[in-house]
């Protein structure tokens, strides 16, 4: 009988230790994250990150307080991508005023290539940079909340309109919009401080009941909060802007068998020598059936200039239904920044 030689034994023996890994390697887990995309499972999402569902639209985070002031963040989403970032309050005055210059534009731009809230503290902006990832973070919440609730609820969405600026402070209004129709309306900024803490705390519940009761932002101004009240409108109609055709401020308008989509449009504020004009209109079958001045110019002469001229203005529009129409005589740059602010809100309808 002839012996193996040991070389030969050698041979063989790593030869079966390597077939023997081979196969345990090919034994992986399915917890393995490949393997879990591989059966049709998705890996968790991470903490921090934008939500994949269908949110559209504009999120706005909550301010985030820092020893140098407040800094908020707003968030542009397609499809559940971040496709702008911008911080609509961030620290200013003195040395603010550089440091927010030069770090609020990379901590916008690191948001959309992260795609979610784990991006670094710009060096020397360190405050800033907390403050701007806290509001980041409760954007993509509110987002996320948003995106659940699309999907659980037929379609629900949270619009946060723009800041609106008053004499005794900003007023921002979020809605929550179900199947065309205002479920929920809130302030999340109101005027405070003194005597306008308690304008705030009367003034403010009966505007969001109003809204959702009207289902729209023509609701009526609260007694002795006339600046709160105008305020509180303009968010609310930005909020509504915001939503896509068919819902939020859309409604179904005509009679018998055919429907047409009604939707009313505001135009940007268009700025005069005299204040701001800033028209809305409203669209039913491509037609505008209503136009009217949200903004105008006001106090002293304007007065008087502004409530002749508006009126002639809105007929006009009506029946021009565009923004080419004639300047009314006397009221020339009333009548320039109606006409922007008009053509502004017709862009909007693509009209």
């Amino acid at each position: 009988m002839r012996k193996s030689h040991p070389v030969r034994r050698a041979v063989l023996a790593g030869a079966a230790t390597v077939s023997g890994i081979v196969l345990l390697l090919s034994l992986k887990p399915a917890s393995d994250p490949g393997s879990a995309q591989a059966a049709g499972q998705a890996p968790p999402a991470a903490a921090g990150q934008a939500p994949q569902g269908g949110v559209n639209g504009a999120v706005t985070g909550d301010a985030a307080q820092t020893q140098y002031g407040a800094v908020q963040v707003r968030l542009t989403m397609s499809n559940g991508k971040i496709t702008q970032a911008e911080a609509v309050q961030a620290p200013k005055g003195g040395r603010s005023d550089q440091i927010t210059a030069s770090s609020v534009p990379r901590l916008n731009q690191a948001v959309v290539a992260a795609q979610g809230a784990e991006i670094d503290a710009v060096s020397g902006a360190t405050y800033t940079s907390a403050g701007y990832k806290k509001s980041l973070q409760s954007a993509l919440d509110k987002a996320k909340a948003s995106a659940g609730a699309q999907q659980g609820s037929g379609g629900a969405q949270t619009l946060t309109g723009d800041v609106a600026q008053t004499q005794y402070g900003p007023v921002q209004v979020r809605v929550t919009v179900v199947g065309g129709k205002i479920t929920k309306a809130e302030a999340v900024q109101a005027p405070k401080g003194g005597r306008s803490d308690q304008i705030t705390a009367s003034s403010v519940p009966r505007l969001n009941q109003a809204a959702v009761a009207a289902g729209n932002a023509d609701v009526d101004a609260v007694s002795g909060a006339t600046y709160t009240s105008a305020g509180y409108k303009k968010s609310l109609q930005s909020a509504l802007d915001k939503a896509p055709a068919g819902g939020g401020s859309s409604q179904a308008a005509g009679s018998g068998g055919g429907q047409a989509a009604t939707r009313t449009l505001t135009g940007k504020a268009a700025q005069t020598q005299y204040g701001p004009v800033q028209v809305r209109v409203t669209v039913t079958g491509g037609e505008i059936t209503q136009a009217e001045a949200v903004q105008a110019p006001q106090g002293g002469p304007s007065d008087q200039i502004t409530s002749s001229s508006v009126p002639r203005l809105n007929q006009a529009a009506v029946a021009a239904g565009n923004a080419q129409i004639d300047a009314v005589s006397g009221a020339t740059y009333t009548s320039a920044g109606y006409k922007q602010s008009l053509q502004s809100a017709l862009d909007q309808a693509g009209g």
